[in-house]
Order: structure tokens, then C-alpha cells, then sequence
């Protein structure tokens, strides 16, 4: 989140692969308007309804229960600000998130966490950076 740089007052999230929600719940925090998160494992859908429920924030969140990419299939264009991700590693979902991303956005920019190792289908406008095993590459929306 610290490479996101300062708020994110009034924007649409969107938390792919929500896991336990910390990165929702985090935008959330720096003014986020609103987050949808999007997980389909049950025990990390208890974790992340309960964090929500803690903190008070299910005004400002939606829980998609289900797959990303069906989730992702739904959307009709770039409905969201700022898309976070961070996919299981070794299951391919980071490449396949960007070759969907690249088809058809469904934000202005997707910030995705995964092995430096993994070689992405990106174009060369995106931007990687490096924090030792794990990168955060972040592709734009082009105008």
C-alpha cells in the first residue's frame, strides 16, 4: 500500500483475490469511498466479513463471494478507480488477471502482487517494482 503513495479519498476499489481483506480495509483507511472485495475461499470470507464487522466498515464494502474472473466477466468496462491484487501464487491467475486486464479493464489501474520470478504478458507501460521474491506491478488505464 505504501507504493499507492498518499490517500485515495473517494475512490472505488476494487480487492481481487480479498484473502483476509487486509488490502481492502487498508485503502479503506487511506479514504477509499468504497471497496468491493472478491474471494471465494469460505474461511477467508469468515475472516473478511468478520475484520469488516470489527472495524465498522460493511457501509463502505461489498463481499463478492466467488471467482475473480467470473466476478470480472460481470463488468462492463472500467467501473472501478484503483484494482488490487494479490493471486495465489502457482496457479497462473496473476497472468491470466493481466491478459484479462489488458482485454478488457475493469479499472483505471491494477496494482498485482506476484513472484518476482513470474515473467507477466504486460505491456510497456506497466511498471515493476521489486521487494526481494515479491513484485507489485501497476498497469494504467491508457487514455
Amino acid at each position: 500500500m505504501s507504493a499507492l503513495g498518499g490517500s485515495l479519498d473517494g475512490l472505488s476499489v476494487l480487492d481481487l483475490f480479498a484473502g483476509s481483506g487486509a488490502l481492502g480495509l487498508e485503502a479503506l483507511s487511506r479514504g477509499a469511498a468504497h471497496v468491493t472485495f472478491v474471494e471465494r475461499a469460505r474461511g477467508a470470507l469468515r475472516v473478511l466479513e468478520a475484520n469488516l464487522a470489527l472495524l465498522g466498515a460493511g457501509e463502505e464494502a461489498d463481499v463478492v463471494a466467488g471467482d475473480v474472473f467470473a466476478f470480472l466477466a460481470t463488468l462492463d468496462g472500467a467501473v472501478y478507480d484503483v484494482a488490487l491484487a494479490d493471486p495465489p501464487y502457482g496457479t497462473g491467475d496473476a497472468a491470466r488477471l493481466v491478459e484479462e486486464y489488458v482485454a478488457h479493464p475493469f479499472a483505471r489501474e491494477l496494482w498485482l502482487e506476484h513472484p518476482s520470478r513470474m515473467a507477466l504478458p504486460v505491456p510497456d507501460t506497466a511498471r515493476t517494482r521489486r521487494y526481494g521474491d515479491t513484485s507489485l506491478t501497476t498497469l494504467v488505464l491508457e487514455s
